[in-house]
């Protein structure tokens, strides 16, 4: 059920009071401090753990021995998870934001439906294997859904409402030929059973050259619409009273949640409830001002990613449970109990 924010809680652009502003400026570098901390845990920690020594030996002191090459493995692997991290809360802020509906991910509009449709036609039909051919399928998958949501909801007309309709539509009908092509090729199902869990194993430096401009480039555009977004959370005439474009920010929206959250998916497959519950969980100690849940939630939601993808290498040693697997057990009972503590949604 769509929620809006209640009116005491809608966003301006009133400057903070300074003492708060600078809690939160101190909160932002607190959180790049987690950030680098968990990042150099993930570099450290796997099936064989490493000393801090060797962890600065494999960065700066490459001589091709085996810890040095479980350094730059997992460093590939880390920064995908940064950026994929990243991708992700702000997709969802934005997709929150757009809709009004704190309970909004990517999967709400059909997006990571699109981009799973498109791998698991890439293989059973071209005999695609490869995943830097996957991620080329993912994205265009996820982007062409993007468009067919925007398209459906009214493209220029489009309001909350519709385009959640639209993109619960066209999720299911896209899931059910999922279903259905995985029971029918049987080498679609074995392949697309490790990619639809979402994994940071895929992490290489050919995978993050793909993603990287479509990743930048969303995170840009998802930053740069904080203060239209906010006009728009006091309500449609409100927002044009101060001058905003509605159609431009709602098509603008679309765009950067599909491109963040179309080659996030396709460069690790999709993960939930990061998108979901990071921003969520960030809207609860700044408020509703996009201008710091924004920042906020590209800082925080690698931390969620890339512990979730440490825990995940310790817990089932010498193998590995995937990353989409520990942020599901992990994060359905964490936003089971935020949902219920905050009473974000009234049924």
């Amino acid at each position: 059920m769509l929620v809006e924010s209640p009116p005491e809680q809608r966003a301006d652009d009133t400057p903070a009071p300074p003492r708060r502003r600078a809690v939160r400026i101190l909160g932002l570098l607190v959180s790049v401090v987690i950030l680098v901390l968990v990042a150099l845990v993930s570099l450290a920690v796997g099936a064989k753990d490493l000393s801090l020594g060797q962890v600065w030996h494999g960065l700066f002191e490459d001589t091709g021995s085996y810890s040095d090459v479980v350094v730059a493995d997992r460093l590939s692997r880390t920064v995908l998870g940064l950026l994929v991290g990243a991708a992700l809360g702000l997709s969802g802020a934005v997709l929150q934001a757009l809709t009004r509906n704190p309970l909004a991910d990517p999967a709400l509009l059909g997006i990571n439906a699109g981009a799973s449709a498109a791998v698991v036609t890439a293989i059973t039909f071209f005999g695609i294997t490869s995943l830097s051919g996957y991620v080329w399928f993912a994205f265009f998958g996820a982007a062409a859904v993007g468009a067919l949501v925007w398209f459906l909801g009214g493209s220029r007309g489009a309001t909350p409402v519709r385009l959640v309709l639209a993109g619960t539509a066209i999720s299911a009908a896209l899931y059910g030929y999922i279903q259905a092509i995985m029971i029918l090729d049987d080498a679609a199902l074995g392949r697309m059973r490790f990619w639809t869990v979402g994994s940071l194993a895929s992490g290489s430096d050919s995978t993050i050259t793909q993603v990287l401009p479509f990743l930048l480039a969303g995170c840009a555009l998802a930053l740069a619409l904080a203060r239209p977004l906010n006009a728009m959370a006091m309500g449609d005439d409100t927002a044009k009273a101060l001058g905003a474009n509605l159609n431009r920010t709602r098509a603008l929206s679309m765009l950067a949640a599909t491109v963040l959250c179309g080659a996030a998916t396709a460069a690790c497959g999709p993960i939930v409830f990061v998108g979901l519950m990071v921003p969520h969980v960030v809207r609860s100690f700044t408020g509703p001002d996009l201008r710091w849940i924004l920042p906020y939630a590209a800082l925080l939601s690698p931390v969620l990613l890339i512990g979730a993808d440490v825990i995940g290498r310790i817990a089932a040693r010498p193998a590995e449970l995937q990353v989409g697997i520990v942020t599901a057990i992990l994060g359905g009972p964490v936003f089971i109990f935020l949902v219920r503590r905050r009473r974000t949604a009234q049924l």
